[in-house]
C-alpha cells in the first residue's frame, strides 16, 4: 500500500464536550436495535464453526480485508479468530491463507455483538483496528464510544486494544472506557517492522503517528 495517506483533519481539537454525556446516556441503556438478516447468517456461520471445533474466541472488529484477521491467526493459533466487515469489497482483497483457526464474516460488527451477548460468549481479545474516525464534531455518535452498542463491547470483555493515527479519538474512546468503570492505558505505538494491517502500514509509512488504547476486562 503506498505510503500517500493524509493526517486526520478534524474541526475538532479536543475531546467532545458532550461525551460524558453521551456515554453515560448509552451504558444507562440496553442497545436494542433491530438485526438484519444477513447478520442474522453470518453469525450462524460464526456458531457453526464454534459448534464444531470448540475455542476460546477472538474479535477483529471492523477488519477491512482481513489482513490483521490473519496476521492475529499466528498470534492465537489456539482461538478462533474472526474478522468482521461490512465491505463485501474490502474482504474480497483478502489473501488467500492456509491457516484455518479464522473466518471472515461480512456483517456489521454491532449486531454480531449484539448476538454473542445474546448467547453468553465472551473473548478473550477483541481488536479495534483503525476504525472510520468519523472526524467532524457533529459524529461524535458514530464513534464506536459515542454509538448505542457501546455498552455490548463492555459486556463481550476480554483483552481489549484500539489503535488509530487520530491521538483524540484514542484519548476519548480511553476516557469513554473509564466513565464506563474500565481503567486502561494510553500509548504510542513504537515501530516494531511487524504493521497488523495494511492501514497499519500506510499510517505509518505516511508519517503519523500511531496510537493504541489497552484495557482488561477479563474477571
Amino acid at each position: 500500500m503506498k505510503a500517500n495517506s493524509r493526517p486526520v483533519s478534524s474541526n475538532q481539537r479536543h475531546l467532545h464536550p458532550k461525551l460524558a454525556e453521551v456515554v453515560r446516556r448509552h451504558v444507562r441503556t440496553t442497545h436494542r436495535g433491530e438485526i438484519a438478516a444477513h447478520n442474522i447468517q453470518a453469525y450462524e456461520r460464526l456458531s457453526a464453526e464454534l459448534n464444531a471445533r470448540p475455542r476460546p474466541l477472538v474479535l477483529d472488529s471492523f477488519c477491512g480485508t482481513g489482513h490483521s484477521t490473519a496476521a492475529l491467526a499466528e498470534q492465537h493459533p489456539d482461538h478462533l479468530i474472526v474478522g468482521i466487515d461490512k465491505s463485501a469489497r474490502r474482504l474480497a482483497k483478502h489473501p488467500h491463507s492456509l491457516r484455518d483457526n479464522y473466518l471472515l464474516l461480512q456483517a456489521d460488527c454491532e449486531d454480531i455483538w449484539s448476538l454473542l451477548v445474546r448467547d453468553g460468549l465472551r473473548l478473550d481479545y477483541h481488536y479495534i483496528l483503525y476504525p472510520n474516525p468519523w472526524p467532524k464534531a457533529a459524529h461524535l455518535q458514530r464513534r464506536i464510544h459515542g454509538h448505542p452498542s457501546f455498552p455490548l463491547l463492555l459486556t463481550l470483555g476480554g483483552m481489549l486494544e484500539l489503535r488509530s493515527n487520530w491521538q483524540i479519538y484514542v484519548e476519548e474512546f480511553g476516557c469513554a472506557m473509564h466513565l464506563a468503570g474500565h481503567r486502561g492505558r494510553i500509548f504510542r505505538l513504537a515501530d516494531t517492522g511487524s504493521d497488523l494491517s495494511l492501514f497499519e502500514q500506510k499510517y505509518r509509512n505516511s508519517g503519523h503517528q500511531l496510537w493504541s488504547y489497552t484495557a482488561s476486562m477479563t474477571p
